[in-house]
């Protein structure tokens, strides 16, 4: 409230009984006067009524100055409303929380639901959320057709259940109401969080699938080439502008084929949506590119061996290295006969599947690939050495970075898909120290490490089929 509201709240309004009582106190001050002028005039005594009227004038005025300073500090009128009738009352201080209380215990939550786009139905909401002493850290609003759907991030009283949340939130006018736990990392208001994610896409091309994961929260994305390893066409490709179908995106991939986003449990937006295309214009715009960094390390014999981020344009080294791999080591990394080398490295280069790290000797000869792919929602981790550079500790060091990679992009787990007879993958998995699952099919081996270090949900198991062990292909 301004100064100028204030001082109009707080003035006493003003009554014709004031100015009937001014103007005959005014009449009979005059007559007063007229009196006392024609005593002192034609009486004997006037001169002494002169006297004593000045000094009972100044006796009235000291009165007066004395009333006034005694009672000048009991405060101003209280303030009246509108009316003049009552004084407005004073608003009520916040209650004071006790110093000494132990402080409430509170989980952050997200929840998104849909309004009506009517004026009051937000504010409805959050009345809800107040009176259950729930706080609104952020909000999102995605306008649709027939309403908006709102996101919110709260912090709730740890003993609010997520039911009773949604059964408040229903009762508020909320409708299609989920929620899901969340942590500190989603306090990130949303433009800081979406800038974050567009300048790491900018800075590596492999980042754009982890981007649009951590963008639209728990979605499972393929990506689906326009020619499939065998050299048929894998489908029809997205428009330019992409396709948004409820639950699932289709957006044109910059390096060909088709992105599919799908989230089954909650219905994408068109603000979501729009972000997602933005996110794949950019990459399309800036082109092939990998972080340059590498490091140079010294193997136990003296050799020095270079660790660096590679990818498609690193196919003919790679190409030259599998022609000087035996068909055994082939074989382990790719669970069969290869048939055409060249489609399958340049999938696997891509960046659209995954990261890849190559190992070059101080000449520039590639010896060594490690590929970290994403699968879906889970995550593979595939090594091959080239036969004269094995046994020396270059498949640990790659599958250790591959690991730290997945743990730093926020996987729960990473596979690898192998063959039982294949000891040397078999030790590099146990020498993480992670906990590990084995599941065994027809002589291949699937090795899960789990990088949450939790207990793994009893719900959750890998079927494994012969077709699906070749993941590696894919």
């Amino acid at each position: 409230m301004t100064d100028v509201t204030s001082s109009k709240s707080t003035r006493r309004p003003h009554h014709w009984r004031h100015d009937l009582i001014e103007l005959a106190a005014l009449f009979t001050a005059v007559v007063v006067a007229d009196t006392i002028a024609k005593t002192v005039v034609k009486g004997p005594d006037g001169p002494y009524l002169l006297v004593f009227s000045a000094i009972a004038l100044a006796a009235t005025a000291t009165f007066h100055t004395w009333w006034a300073r005694r009672h000048g500090h009991a405060g101003h009128a209280p303030p009246t409303d509108d009316t003049g009738g009552h004084p407005a009352p004073e608003p009520a201080a916040a209650p004071e929380r006790d110093a000494s209380a132990p402080p409430v215990e509170t989980t952050v939550w997200r929840m998104r639901t849909t309004v009506a786009d009517t004026p009051g139905s937000l504010a409805a909401l959050c009345t809800a959320l107040a009176r259950l002493r729930v706080d609104i850290l952020t909000l999102q609003t995605h306008p649709l057709g027939d309403g908006t759907v709102d996101e919110f991030l709260l912090r709730a009283p740890a003993d609010l259940s997520a039911r009773a949340l949604a059964r408040e939130t229903a009762a508020a006018g909320g409708r299609d109401t989920w929620t899901e736990r969340a942590d500190t990392h989603d306090l990130v208001d949303t433009p800081t969080r979406v800038l974050g994610l567009a300048t790491r896409t900018a800075l590596d091309a492999a980042e754009l699938p982890l981007a649009l994961r951590q963008l639209l929260g728990r979605c499972t994305l393929h990506s689906v080439p326009a020619v499939s390893l065998t050299g048929r066409p894998a489908g029809e490709q997205a428009p330019v502008e992409g396709v948004l179908e409820e639950t699932v995106m289709r957006l044109r991939d910059p390096h060909g084929g088709t992105l599919i986003i799908e989230r089954p449990y909650l219905p994408f937006t068109p603000t979501e949506f729009a972000r997602a295309r933005a996110l794949v214009e950019l990459d399309a715009r800036l082109g092939p590119r990998v972080p340059r960094s590498q490091d140079v390390l010294t193997l136990p014999e003296g050799n020095e061996i270079t660790v660096r981020r590679a990818d498609q344009r690193d196919l003919t080294a790679a190409r030259a290295m599998h022609d000087r791999c035996s068909p055994r080591t082939l074989g382990l990394r790719y669970h069969g006969p290869v048939g055409d080398a060249d489609r399958y490295l340049d999938h696997l280069l891509s960046p659209r599947f995954g990261r890849t790290l190559a190992v070059q000797t101080a000449s520039g000869r590639l010896v060594a690939l490690g590929h970290l792919l994403w699968d879906g929602d889970e995550t593979e981790v595939a090594l091959m050495v080239e036969d004269d550079w094995q046994r020396r500790g270059i498949g640990a060091e790659l599958l250790g970075r591959l690991v730290a990679m997945a743990e730093e992009a926020g996987c729960d787990s990473v596979y690898a898909v192998t063959q039982a007879s294949n000891t040397g993958m078999v030790a590099a998995m146990r020498a993480l120290n992670l906990p590990l699952d084995y599941q065994i099919e027809e002589g291949t081996l699937v090795i899960t490490a789990r990088l949450d270090r939790g207990p793994r949900p009893a719900d959750r198991t890998r079927e494994q089929s012969p077709e699906g062990a070749r993941r590696a292909e894919r």
